[in-house]
C-alpha cells in the first residue's frame, strides 16, 4: 500500500475534524450549514474543471451511482441533524459513528474482498475507544426513541456513502465525481431546507466567512484527499480510520474552544487510533 495513500487519508481525516469545531462556532441551522458548504464548493470547483479540460463525458455514464451516493451523504447530514434534535449530540454522534461496522457487512456480504479478523479485530477497539471518548454513561442511558433510530439511520447512510463512492470511484476522476456529486447535495440539500423552511440568508459576516473556510477545507481539499484514499485503500479500512476525527475533533476543540479533556476521553482515544492500526495489519500487501 502506497505510503501516499494513507497520507492523504490523513490530510482528508485532519481537514474534516475541523468542520464541527466550526459548525459549533457558526450560529445557524446544521442544514443551512450544510447546503453552503455543498453550494459554495460546488461553485468553486466547477470553474477549475472546464477552464483545465479536467471534464471527462463518461462521468455521465455513472450518474445514477453518483446520485444515489450523494443522496445518501446530503440526508445523512440531515438526519444526523435530526436525531440531535430527538436525542442528545452525544448518543447521535456515538450511533452514527458505527458506519465501519455497516461497511463492514456491506463487504463482507457483496464484495469479493472480504474484511479479514484484523479489520473486525480493529473495529471492536474502535467501538470500545469511542464508547470511552463520548462516556460510557452515554450507552449505559441510551433510549430506544426515535432519536435512536434516526442515529442508527444516520450511520447506515453514511456507510453507504462510503461503499457507493468506493465504486464510482472505481470508474471516474476524482475531481469529476466531486463536482457531480457536490451538484447533487447541493440541489438535494437546497429542497431540504425549503421544505423545512431553514434560513438562507441574512447571515453575518463571520459567518460566510466560517461557510468558505467550511467548503474550501472541509469539502474540497478533505473530501478530496479521503476520496484519493478510497481509490487506494479498502472502504472498511477507510470508514474506520474516519473515526480518527473524533480524537482530532476533541483535541482542536480543547485547544481553541476551552472544551474539557478528560483521563477517560484521552484512554477512549489511544484505543480508538490503536484500533485503527490493526486494521492496517494484512500479511500482503495489495496496493
Amino acid at each position: 500500500m502506497a505510503m501516499s495513500s494513507r497520507l492523504s487519508l490523513l490530510i482528508g481525516v485532519l481537514c474534516i475534524s475541523i468542520f464541527p469545531v466550526l459548525v459549533k462556532s457558526t450560529p445557524i441551522s446544521g442544514i443551512s450549514d450544510a447546503f453552503y458548504r455543498m453550494s459554495i464548493a460546488t461553485v468553486l470547483l466547477w470553474p477549475y474543471v472546464v477552464i483545465s479540460r479536467k471534464w471527462e463525458p463518461k462521468t455521465l455514464h455513472y450518474w445514477k451511482p453518483i446520485i444515489i451516493c450523494r443522496v445518501f451523504f446530503a440526508t445523512d447530514i440531515a438526519v444526523w441533524n435530526l436525531s440531535i434534535h430527538y436525542s442528545t449530540a452525544t448518543q447521535a454522534s456515538l450511533l452514527t459513528n458505527l458506519s465501519p461496522i455497516w461497511v463492514g457487512i456491506s463487504t463482507f456480504l457483496f464484495f469479493p474482498e472480504k474484511p479479514n479478523k484484523f479489520f473486525w479485530l480493529g473495529t471492536a477497539l474502535a467501538v470500545v475507544g469511542l464508547v470511552l471518548l463520548m462516556g460510557v454513561e452515554t450507552f449505559v442511558q441510551m433510549k430506544f426513541d426515535l432519536g435512536f433510530l434516526l442515529a442508527v439511520l444516520s450511520g447506515l447512510l453514511y456507510a453507504g456513502y462510503i461503499v457507493v463512492s468506493k465504486t464510482v470511484l472505481k470508474r471516474v476522476s476524482i475531481l469529476n465525481f466531486m463536482a457531480c456529486s457536490t451538484t447533487v447535495s447541493s440541489l438535494f440539500l437546497l429542497t431540504v431546507c425549503g421544505l423545512l423552511h431553514e434560513p438562507l440568508w441574512g447571515f453575518e459576516r463571520r459567518i460566510w466567512g466560517s461557510l468558505l473556510i467550511q467548503a474550501l477545507i472541509c469539502q474540497l481539499l478533505g473530501w478530496f484527499s479521503v476520496s484519493y484514499a478510497l481509490q487506494k485503500i479498502d472502504a472498511q479500512r477507510v470508514s474506520l480510520s474516519l473515526l480518527s476525527q473524533a480524537v482530532v475533533t476533541g483535541f482542536i476543540a480543547w485547544v481553541f474552544i476551552d472544551e474539557k479533556i478528560t483521563f477517560q476521553m484521552i484512554l477512549g482515544g489511544i484505543i480508538i487510533l490503536l484500533g485503527i492500526a490493526v486494521t492496517f495489519k494484512r500479511t500482503v500487501s495489495t496496493a
